[in-house]
């Protein structure tokens, strides 16, 4: 299996997902350059898998729709009624057929409700809930939802290669290094960081991402000040979320 990012628009990323001749894209927020995308690796698109109801991940749709007739567009159960097109929904632990492997949803509400990762063959589509070194808005769910849901993925094996959906990278590091700045992993990263910076696996995440580190004494130490008045670990979460809001 092979995975290709797509860039789109100014910093996202859709991914194609290629298994022999065949092709699911994820997040396609434009159709032009998957379609440049498919042409290139000379494979057919037979399904969409979008994480996440919001337009700049599934502004694609229609036209590849139109295009590729007859293909299967699926997405978490929640954010169904919010897209056209969608003739799958998807709950948590569901499993997907895509050639010869299967691919495992997780349900990650917090960005949006209905979000979900797709793990196939070591490799998980986080979309906007797991970005490299930092994490999405809470936009539809709740700080401690959204806590869960990273706690969920943060479980996966150290060597998943983590798929994002913006090129965000730089900055995360940059907040990560103001949350902890004597991390040493996280200033070898930002020095040696490279664009595009997907993948990066789950145990650089542990390691580097301050969302991931809420048990940490560093992190529980920056939120404190910031504000913190609880230990609890999903508040340590959203007080660093929030610093993360204003953060330039």
């Amino acid at each position: 299996m092979q995975v290709v990012p797509v860039p789109c628009l100014k910093d996202n990323y859709a991914y194609l997902v290629i298994e022999g001749g065949s092709a699911a894209v994820v997040d396609p927020s434009e159709a032009a350059p998957v379609e440049a995308a498919l042409a290139k690796a000379g494979v057919a698109l037979r399904a969409i898998w979008a994480t996440h109801h919001h337009w700049d991940h599934t502004g694609g749709i229609a036209d590849l729709v139109a295009a590729h007739p007859g293909i299967e567009v699926v997405i978490g159960e929640a954010d169904a009624e919010k897209v056209k097109h969608i003739t799958r929904t998807v709950s948590d632990g569901e499993e997907i057929e895509f050639g010869s492997h299967r691919v495992r949803v997780i349900h990650n509400p917090g960005h949006t409700l209905g979000a979900v990762t797709y793990l196939v063959d070591g490799n998980a589509f986080t979309g906007d809930t797991l970005f490299c070194a930092g994490c999405g808005r809470v936009f539809e769910g709740t700080p401690q939802m959204m806590h869960e849901s990273l706690m969920k993925l943060a479980h996966l094996p150290g060597d998943t290669k983590i798929w994002c959906g913006h090129e965000y990278t730089a900055s995360n590091l940059r907040f990560a290094a103001a949350v902890e700045p004597d991390n040493k992993d996280v200033a070898a990263r930002l020095a040696a960081l490279t664009t595009p910076s997907v993948p990066a696996t789950m145990a650089v995440e542990r390691a580097t991402n301050p969302f991931l580190r809420d048990a940490q004494p560093s992190v529980i130490a920056s939120a404190r000040a910031q504000g913190l008045t609880s230990d609890e670990p999903w508040n340590v979460f959203a007080q660093i979320r929030e610093w993360k809001n204003n953060f330039k």
